[in-house]
C-alpha cells in the first residue's frame, strides 16, 4: 500500500475468465490515464486494479481488497450482469463510493432487489434505460415495416423479465409506437434449440425480431430460423452490441445485418474533461496501442475515470468517502461520453446516456458498425442507410 497522503481510485476489472475481453477498454483507459491524473489538493492520485476473474464471488473479494489493502477512496467497474451488481452491492455494504456503467439502469436497480424509490447512498451508475432501447429499435423498425409485428426473443431470466415489464420495461415504449409485440417464449441461457420460438415466429408471420440474447444464442436462433425457411428482414439486439469478438457468431450476425444500440463512437462530439482528448483521439489511441478495433465501451470507461477524479476534486474532503459520495450525488459533468447529470436522472443515483441506432455490416476483414439513426444525438452523422437482410 502506498503512502496515506495519496488518493486512490480503485477498479474491479475482468482480466481473466469468460469476461476478460470485456475488461479490455477499462484496462486500457486506466493504463493510459493513471500516470496523468492531476493531484487533488496537493495529494497525488493513484490507481489500483483488482481482477474480478469474471466471477461475482471474486469481484466481492476484489472490492474488499481495494478498500482494506489499498485504502481505495472510490471504486469503478463496468460489464457483467452478475459481476457489476456484486461490486456495487459490496461497495454499498462497505460504504465505499462506487461508479459503474454499461448496464440498463432498470436492471441495475432491480437486479439489486432494492425498490427504485429507495436511494443508494454510496453507489452511482450511468447508462441508458430499457425505454431508450425500445425507442431506438422502434425507430429502426419503422424504417422497414411501420406498425408491423415484431417477434421478441427474450430469455426467462432477469433480462427477459425486465423487457416484459409493463411499466419499467421495453414493451410499454415499443408498443406505444404501434407495433404488435409477439413474445416468442422464454428460454434458459445458454440455449441449444429454439424450435418453439422459431415456430411461434412463423405462426405470427413476423419478419422483424428483437432480442436481448447473447451473441452465441442469437446466432443459434438465426441459424435455426433460416433452416426452417424463415428469413428475418431485421434483427435488433440490445446485448450483442459492443463486443463482437466471438468471430464465428460475429460474422454470422453481421451477415444478418443486426441492428443495435450506439452510445459512443469516434464521431461523437465530446472531449475528455481531464485533458481535452476527443472521441476520435481515444479511438485512434486504442487501435494504435492494442492493434484491435475501437469498442463502444471505451468512451464509457474513460468517462468513469473522469467522474472519479471530478468527485475527488469536488469533495469537501477528498480523503473522506462520505464526502466523495456526496460529491457524486451532485455531479454534472461533460465527459468524453457526453454530459452526465446525477441531479436529474430517472431515479436517484442514475445519470442517463443517450442512444442512437446502428447496424453491423459485413466487411472484408469481419464487420463494422454503421450509424443509421441519430435522433437523440444529431451531432453524430448518419453513416449509412438501414439495410434489410433480405
Amino acid at each position: 500500500m502506498e503512502t496515506t497522503a495519496s488518493l486512490c481510485i480503485g477498479a474491479v476489472v475482468p482480466r481473466t475468465g469468460r469476461l476478460a475481453r470485456l475488461g479490455d477498454p477499462l484496462a486500457f483507459v486506466l493504463g493510459r490515464l493513471a500516470p496523468r491524473l492531476p493531484a487533488v489538493g496537493g495529494r497525488p492520485v493513484r490507481v489500483a486494479v483488482r481482477d474480478s476473474r469474471s466471477d461475482p464471488v471474486r469481484a466481492r473479494r476484489a472490492v474488499r481488497e481495494l478498500a482494506a489493502d489499498e485504502g481505495a477512496h472510490i471504486v469503478l467497474t463496468m460489464a457483467g450482469t452478475q459481476v457489476l451488481p456484486a461490486v456495487a452491492d459490496t461497495c454499498e455494504s462497505l460504504r465505499v463510493p462506487c461508479v459503474s456503467t454499461t448496464f440498463p439502469w432498470q436492471a441495475y436497480v432491480h437486479r439489486r432487489d432494492i425498490d427504485r424509490q429507495d436511494r443508494f447512498r454510496w453507489t452511482y451508475h450511468f447508462a441508458w434505460g430499457l425505454d431508450d432501447i425500445a425507442a431506438v429499435f422502434a425507430e429502426m423498425w419503422d424504417l422497414l415495416a411501420p406498425g408491423g409485428p415484431v417477434g421478441c426473443l427474450w430469455n426467462d431470466g432477469l433480462h427477459g423479465r425486465l423487457m416484459r415489464h409493463t411499466r419499467h420495461g421495453f414493451t410499454a415504449t415499443a408498443g406505444a409506437r404501434g407495433h404488435t409485440l409477439v413474445d416468442l417464449g422464454g428460454y434458459s441461457e445458454p440455449a441449444a434449440r429454439f424450435d418453439p420460438q422459431v415456430e411461434r415466429l412463423r405462426r405470427y408471420d413476423a419478419d422483424i425480431v428483437t432480442s436481448a440474447a447473447t451473441g452465441a444464442d442469437l446466432a443459434t436462433f438465426h441459424r435455426q430460423a433460416l433452416q426452417a425457411g424463415l428469413r428475418p428482414r431485421l434483427i435488433t439486439s440490445s446485448r450483442w452490441l459492443a463486443y463482437p469478438h466471438r468471430r464465428q457468431a460475429g460474422e454470422e450476425l453481421a451477415r444478418a445485418r443486426v441492428g443495435t444500440l450506439v452510445y459512443w463512437t469516434p464521431a461523437h462530439p465530446y472531449r475528455s474533461s481531464l485533458d481535452g482528448t476527443t472521441a476520435a483521439d481515444l479511438a485512434w489511441a486504442y487501435q494504435h496501442g492494442t492493434g484491435h478495433p475501437w469498442l463502444q465501451p471505451l468512451g464509457l470507461a474513460h468517462a468513469l475515470v473522469e467522474v472519479a477524479w471530478h468527485a475527488l476534486a469536488g469533495a469537501a474532503d477528498p480523503a473522506d468517502r462520505a464526502a466523495i459520495a456526496q460529491a457524486l450525488a451532485r455531479t454534472r459533468l461533460t465527459t468524453i461520453a457526453g454530459p452526465l447529470d446525477w441531479t436529474g436522472g430517472p431515479t436517484p443515483n442514475i445519470a442517463l446516456v443517450p442512444l442512437i441506432g446502428g447496424q453491423w455490416r459485413p466487411t472484408r476483414d469481419g464487420h463494422e458498425l454503421a450509424v443509421v439513426t441519430n435522433t437523440a444525438v444529431p451531432e453524430v452523422p448518419i453513416s449509412a442507410d438501414l439495410v434489410p437482410a433480405w
